[in-house]
């Protein structure tokens, strides 16, 4: 459940009556999206309440009328999707810095310099929104909003998502240990165990993430891995 201190207030006005529920911002815009959302994580408070702020209660028969039912959850949900959810101007901000740096870190692992084969800084990424004028919406999605960053950002920057593959030759000394994780890492298309114990494989993964593989694999491997972008 969400704490009250990060609570806003969704607020449904019917019948010339308003009722109200405090709830996960973040939570609340993904359920009024149609996501599949536990209605229960995103309640601060399991009570409906005429005025939130001030703690009053609407009459029992007034929600009865309204809803047909007194099961807060069921409430809850008509309220989200059919009211408005109220943010203060710093619960705004808040939300919209949030969103901002999760489209940024995306896209810095994701896509590239076609030119240079390597990925953007987040800090380039962020100049590039900033110049390009990138309005982010609260209430959409990271991923709905990622294509529309994309599509303003490449008359400033040249960018493009694209994945690479990787050859990697691991020593059977690392080769146990290492595997598991480079496997999680991205999507074996190949691999191989040798007979002395060294294992081979091909990995694809965002382009944008090579640096960090590459860091990842030679930590693990005390630099000894054999690794080469695959053409």
């Amino acid at each position: 459940m969400v704490t009250l201190d990060n609570a806003v207030i969704a607020r449904l006005k019917k019948g010339g009556k308003q009722f109200e529920v405090y709830v996960d911002p973040d939570g609340a815009f993904s359920f009024k999206r149609g996501d599949e959302i536990d209605i229960e994580e995103i309640l601060a408070v399991e009570d409906v309440f005429e005025n939130a702020s001030r703690g009053d209660r609407p009459a029992e028969q007034d929600i009865e009328n309204t809803f047909e039912t007194q099961n807060v959850f069921e409430i809850a949900k008509h309220i989200i999707l059919h009211g408005e959810i109220h943010l203060t101007t710093e619960q705004r901000k808040a939300i919209l810095e949030e969103k901002k740096r999760k489209i940024i870190t995306f896209i810095a692992a994701n896509a590239i310099n076609p030119q240079t084969r390597t990925p953007h800084p987040a800090t380039r990424i962020e100049r590039a929104m900033e110049e390009a004028g990138v309005h982010i919406d609260p209430l959409k999605s990271v991923d709905e909003q990622v294509t529309t960053v994309m599509k303003a950002i490449r008359p400033i920057i040249p960018i493009r998502f694209e994945e690479i593959n990787i050859a990697i030759r691991i020593d059977m000394d690392y080769a146990p240990k290492a595997y598991g994780t480079i496997s999680k890492f991205g999507t074996l298309s190949k691999e191989e165990w040798q007979k002395d114990g060294s294992w081979i494989g091909v990995v694809t993964i965002p382009a944008g993430m090579q640096d960090d593989f590459f860091g990842m694999v030679n930590h693990l491997t005390k630099g000894s891995a054999e690794i080469r972008v695959l053409k």
